[in-house]
């Protein structure tokens, strides 16, 4: 068995990996992001599937990648784990009829109220201690889930007739006229940013970085770009299975404590990113090169 998860903000990734874990120790969840997900899912008869509910329904990155992958799913068997901030009828029979209309074999499906991560409802805000208590309450059910999975009786929560009426009269009519006006600009409240990058690292699309500690959308960036003044061995293209060093000398410039210095790699016709953050104290904790050695 392995598990799969679409986590925006880590409530289904945490699921996800805590099934598997009380599963088999040695059983792991990979992110739908991870480079290598088509070939582990060929790989495994059986699956875990987690994910959030997003407006009673599946999240568009998640249907997309199962339609393009269609054929990945003939004759797997699938849990279906669906993570929500309040409730959801079908969540996880939504995505379990997708995966079964392409030949997967649904064996229940488990409902998990977890920290709401929208938060434009008066209803879903909880203080520190509520969503301690609903991590607390969820790791429970994950634990009785896995123990009726092993025992051939696994949970049919979200899976249907009923739970399908929920979802239709319960949530979906009322997210249609809801949700018609919604725009995607992200807005962040600056003065209860605190910078820590976490949104940034978590974002399964890369659509947010941190400039000046402050989280402004990737395409309305306020930045100062540095070009180097110099450069050593520089490559255009790296063979497989080979490391490169390249060095770039930028121009002598200071980091206040409350700005940082981004440097980002993006690889051509791929996804495979890296971005390397450097603030003030890295700068001051740097050690000096004697001696450089290039190949």
């Amino acid at each position: 068995m392995v598990g799969i998860y679409f986590s925006g903000t880590g409530n289904s990734r945490y699921a996800a990996e805590l099934f598997c874990k009380e599963y088999d120790e040695a059983t792991k969840a990979f992110s739908l992001e991870d480079d290598n997900i088509t070939r582990v899912v060929k790989n495994e008869e059986m699956l875990v599937f987690a994910c959030p509910v997003q407006y009673s329904t599946v999240p568009k990155i998640l249907r997309d990648f199962i339609i393009e992958n269609k054929e990945l799913w003939e004759s797997n068997k699938v849990f279906v784990i669906a993570t929500m901030g309040l409730f959801s009828g079908d969540g996880a029979g939504i995505l379990g009829r997708l995966l079964q209309k392409y030949g997967a074999e649904i064996l229940g499906g488990l409902h998990l109220k977890m920290p709401d991560s929208i938060g434009d409802e008066k209803v879903l805000k909880r203080p520190l201690e509520k969503n301690k208590e609903l991590v607390k309450k969820a790791e429970q059910k994950i634990n009785k889930s896995v123990q009726l999975l092993k025992s051939g009786k696994p949970t049919q929560e979200g899976i249907g007739v009923l739970y399908r009426m929920a979802g239709i009269f319960g949530q979906r009519l009322y997210f249609r006229h809801k949700t018609k006006n919604y725009s995607n600009k992200l807005r962040v409240d600056e003065d209860k940013c605190i910078g820590c990058g976490k949104c940034e690292k978590l974002c399964p699309m890369n659509n947010i970085k941190i400039v000046d500690k402050k989280v402004p959308k990737r395409t309305a960036i306020q930045e100062t770009v540095i070009d180097a003044v110099r450069s050593y061995n520089e490559v255009v293209e790296i063979a497989g299975k080979s490391t490169v060093r390249t060095v770039y000398v930028l121009p002598k410039f200071t980091i206040p404590d409350d700005k940082l210095l981004m440097v980002e790699l993006y690889e051509k016709n791929g996804g495979r990113h890296q971005s390397i953050r450097v603030e003030n104290a890295d700068i001051v904790n740097a050690k000096e090169i004697d001696e450089l050695k290039m190949k």
